[in-house]
């Protein structure tokens, strides 16, 4: 009786079906006296409740992006394997610590952090307000994955694969980790459109000192529906993969331009 009735409150409060069976499962799977399944009913409700909460929360508004739950935020709950030790993840962060290191001289400074933020400022197509924040966004990574800014802070490529994977591995760095996408989509939107062509495209990439033939043939891996742009959903996607994905199958690993030896 007690496990029928725990059954019926279990479908009043909560909507969500999965959670329903899982609810139902999780007190058919043994017998147990009456005092201990009214114990455990309360104890199950409980649970239930709080993952209905959590689960209810999960998207979330960053830097005006909305985040959807995904592969990477659920691959948490699935194992708790420490992420970043592929060749091929290694191989793009590689890649992208030779963009950051403006001034090649093999490290990362504050200084090459900033310049590289100013390029795609420089492009004239952000509001005052909008670099204002870019820069605050910038200056905000910063300090939460490399530590202070001053001239002696220098990111080797060794230590800057060292924070990467801690940023991959640590959930609140990971869900921030693409707060500055918006601001360099925007940069290179130059008719402020909400979509880049392969035109707009080549300014993102002539901010990384890279080619307008790399820049062509990245976008056309990249624009997977062929129509020749891509939307501000799919920039963010895209640049968040990169990060955080070690499938080398995913085309996300064309977004920075060709991957480094």
């Amino acid at each position: 009786m007690a496990a029928a009735l725990f059954r019926n409150g279990i479908r009043c409060v909560i909507s969500n079906e999965f959670i329903k069976k899982r609810a139902i499962s999780a007190l058919c799977c043994e017998v147990v006296p009456r005092e201990q399944n009214v114990i455990q009913a309360s104890r199950e409700l409980q649970y239930y409740k709080t993952a209905w909460r959590m689960y209810s929360k999960r998207n979330v508004h960053q830097a005006g992006v909305l985040v959807f739950a995904n592969e990477y935020e659920e691959s948490d709950t699935k194992d708790y394997q420490e992420k970043g030790q592929s060749f091929f993840w290694r191989r793009k962060m590689r890649t992208l610590h030779s963009h950051l290191d403006v001034n090649k001289d093999g490290v990362i400074s504050y200084d090459d952090f900033m310049l590289l933020g100013e390029r795609f400022s420089d492009l004239g197509h952000l509001t005052p307000e909008a670099k204002t924040e870019f820069k605050n966004v910038l200056n905000e990574m910063w300090e939460e994955q490399w530590g202070e800014i001053n001239p002696y802070n220098l990111i080797c490529i060794e230590t800057y694969l060292e924070k990467m994977q801690h940023v991959l591995n640590d959930p609140s760095l990971k869900r921030k980790c693409h707060n500055f996408l918006p601001f360099l989509f925007k940069a290179v939107d130059k008719d402020q459109s909400g979509e880049i062509s392969v035109q707009e495209f080549k300014l993102f990439f002539q901010c990384l000192n890279l080619t307008h033939d790399d820049a062509v043939i990245s976008f056309s891996h990249i624009d997977t529906n062929d129509d020749g742009k891509i939307s501000f959903e799919e920039f963010i996607t895209l640049g968040r993969e990169f990060l955080l994905t070690e499938d080398s199958t995913k085309p996300s690993k064309y977004f920075w331009g060709p991957l480094v030896d």
